[in-house]
């Protein structure tokens, strides 16, 4: 078989190798992170000023120091809690990173929720969720993120080929336009009519999270936004659905 042939020309290693390139450690020079003690409820009530998205002056920068203004761009005028919860994640998707960094993260989330559902946006809290499944301090932390993640994951995956159909998302295929093609891996297809795989992803991940009170806020607020979210799969899904059983009532 040739290279050709493959979806990942390289295999494992060559994905590793991409994987590895981007995990390389902050170096900090001068804004370390706070200590693990910090007054998180000052931090809440404090917004992210506008000279927080320039760079020190008077001494060389390091890659820190340029990740931490760029991240500041996004949350000027936002509480710097949720400022400090974005720092977080960026470096815990690193090799390495700063000792506190793993628990001062799970702490903000268990005597911080409320704020941060109030106050980061969707993409912020979906990688917040991610971030529990190698940072979590519990089994049930680690599990739902790592279940999330790879949900998260492929929707993005999907949701984003699905823009170069033409379709808006909230537009559900037509039946008539399905390919009669095998599924990869001789998957069987989804009934409409029995097919529970939709809810079989999520109801398991939903009621695992609400074991754990650090991460079942979180994880409460994402699946209540997806479930009214207009425009993904699973809404499609429920609308081709709906429109199978009213032309089947109508038999």
């Amino acid at each position: 078989m040739s290279e050709d042939d493959l979806t990942f020309p390289g295999g494992l290693p060559d994905m590793l190798d991409n994987y590895e390139n981007r995990r390389s450690a902050f170096q900090f020079g001068t804004e370390p992170l706070p200590d693990i003690d910090v007054n998180l409820a000052s931090l809440a009530s404090r917004p992210v000023p506008e000279n927080a998205t320039v760079l020190p002056t008077g001494s060389p920068t390091s890659s820190w120091d340029r990740k931490r203004v760029q991240i500041a761009k996004e949350f000027v005028g936002r509480s710097q809690l949720a400022f400090l919860n974005a720092q977080l994640i960026s470096n815990l998707r690193k090799r390495s990173y700063p000792r506190q960094a793993p628990a001062l993260f799970c702490r903000l989330w268990a005597e911080q929720s409320d704020h941060l559902l109030a106050t980061l946006d969707l993409r912020w809290l979906v990688s917040s969720v991610q971030t529990f499944a190698d940072h979590g301090e519990t089994p049930t932390q680690r599990e739902v993120g790592h279940a999330l993640r790879m949900f998260f994951g492929m929707m993005k995956l999907y949701e984003f080929e699905r823009l170069f159909s033409g379709k808006a998302p909230d537009v559900p295929y037509r039946f008539q336009d399905k390919n009669h093609v095998s599924l990869p891996f001789e998957m069987k297809g989804f009934s409409f009519d029995k097919g529970g795989l939709d809810t079989n992803l999520i109801a398991p991940i939903w009621t695992k999270a609400l074991n754990d009170t650090t991460i079942a806020p979180l994880v409460d607020h994402l699946m209540t936004e997806l479930n009214k979210d207009p425009g993904g799969v699973f809404r499609r899904l429920k609308l081709m659905r709906d429109r199978r059983a009213a032309r089947q009532s109508r038999t």
